[in-house]
C-alpha cells in the first residue's frame, strides 16, 4: 500500500542563495521542478517549521521537509502495436524501436509506448523488476533514436543482462550522422557525463561530478558539411553519443538538444542515431546473440541525399 513520503533535507555552503525549487531536484533527481513547484503550491514543502514559496532563498543549514504524496499507479494497457522483431526466444526478445516511440510510459506518455505493445506481444511473459511502468525493459533508448533494444521476459534473463550492462560486455554499435567533417579516421571520447549545471532536461561533460562515459567512434564516410559515423558504447549514460559527440564540435545532425543552433535543413525529427548492432550472451543457452538492425528509411535517404 503507498503511503506518504516525508524526506528531510539540510542546506549545504554550495547551495546558499539558490531558489529551493531549484535546490530540490538536484537533491531528488527522480523528481522535476515542475513537479517540486506543485507540491509547494500545495502547501507540502517546509523550511525551519514554516512553509515557503517556489522562489525562496535557501541559506545554509536551512532544515528542508518535503512531503511526497503516496504514487498513484497508471493503469498500462497493452497495445496491437505492430513490432520489427530482430530475435525472440523464450526469454529475451530484441526489437528495432522507431523513431518517435517512447520506451517506457511516463507522465504525459502512458499509452503508445513500446511497453504498451511488448505487453501485448509477450503477454504476461516479462521481467517485472522495474515495476509496472517499466515490465521488461532492462535498458532504454532516446525516444527519437531509432534500433535495437532488449526486453526480458523474466527476472532471471533480466537480472543477467543487467549485470552484462554493468560489466560494459554488451556490445553495442550506433550509427549517425554529425555536423562537420571529423578528421581522425576513429578515436575514442573518455569525458564524465552528469546533469547539465543549469538545465535540468540536459546531461553534460561534468568533471566534478559527472559519471565515467567511454565512446569509441571510427569515420564511416565523410560528406562536404557532415561525417558518417560509427559509435561504440563502452558505458551507457543518458544520452551518451549526444553529448560526447557536442562536446568535440560535432554535435548529431538533428539534434534538437545538444546542437545548438546548428541548422537542420533536412527537418529531420530529432537527431540522426540508430542503434545498428547489439551483441550480448544468452542468459540461459550461454551462447553470444547477435542482431543487426537495418537503418530506417529517412537515414538511408538522407546518406543518397548526402
Amino acid at each position: 500500500m503507498n503511503e506518504m513520503k516525508k524526506l528531510f533535507f539540510t542546506v549545504t555552503e554550495e547551495m546558499e542563495e539558490e531558489r529551493v525549487d531549484k535546490v530540490l531536484p538536484e537533491l531528488i533527481d527522480s523528481l522535476s521542478r515542475s513537479y517540486i513547484q506543485q507540491l509547494i503550491k500545495e502547501g507540502r514543502l517546509e523550511v525551519n517549521g514554516r512553509p515557503v514559496k517556489a522562489n525562496y532563498r535557501v541559506r545554509s543549514r536551512d532544515e528542508i521537509r518535503l512531503e511526497l504524496p503516496p504514487a498513484i499507479e497508471p493503469d498500462i494497457r497493452p497495445e496491437n502495436i505492430p513490432l520489427d522483431i530482430l530475435y525472440e526466444d523464450e526469454d529475451v526478445l530484441v526489437v528495432n524501436k522507431p523513431k518517435g516511440m517512447v520506451v517506457h510510459p511516463a507522465p504525459g506518455h502512458y499509452s503508445h509506448t513500446l511497453v504498451n505493445a511488448v505487453m501485448y506481444h509477450c503477454k504476461d511473459n516479462l521481467s517485472g523488476i522495474n515495476g509496472i511502468l517499466r515490465p521488461g525493459i532492462v535498458h532504454r533508448i532516446d525516444r527519437d533514436t531509432t534500433g535495437s533494444i532488449i526486453i526480458c521476459k523474466n527476472d532471471y534473463s533480466h537480472n543477467h543482462i543487467a549485470a552484462q550492462l554493468k560489466e560494459h560486455s554488451v556490445v553495442r554499435r550506433y550509427h549517425a550522422i554529425c555536423h562537420g567533417t571529423v578528421r581522425e579516421d576513429e578515436g575514442t571520447i573518455d569525458a564524465p557525463i552528469g546533469r547539465h549545471p543549469t538545465d535540468r532536461r540536459k546531461m553534460a561533460v561534468n568533471n566534478h561530478n559527472g559519471k565515467t562515459a567511454i565512446t569509441h567512434y571510427r569515420v564511416l564516410q565523410r560528406f562536404r558539411e557532415y561525417t558518417y559515423l560509427e559509435c561504440c558504447l563502452e558505458t551507457g549514460r543518458t544520452h551518451q553519443i549526444r553529448v560526447h559527440m557536442s562536446s568535440i564540435g560535432h554535435p548529431l545532425l538533428g539534434d534538437e538538444v545538444y546542437a545548438g543552433c546548428r541548422r537542420n535543413p533536412y527537418k529531420l525529427q530529432g537527431q540522426c542515431l540508430h542503434a545498428k548492432i547489439l551483441g550480448f550472451i544468452h542468459p540461459l543457452s550461454m551462447d553470444y546473440i547477435e542482431t543487426d538492425a537495418p537503418l530506417p528509411p529517412y537515414f538511408e535517404h538522407l546518406l543518397e541525399i548526402l
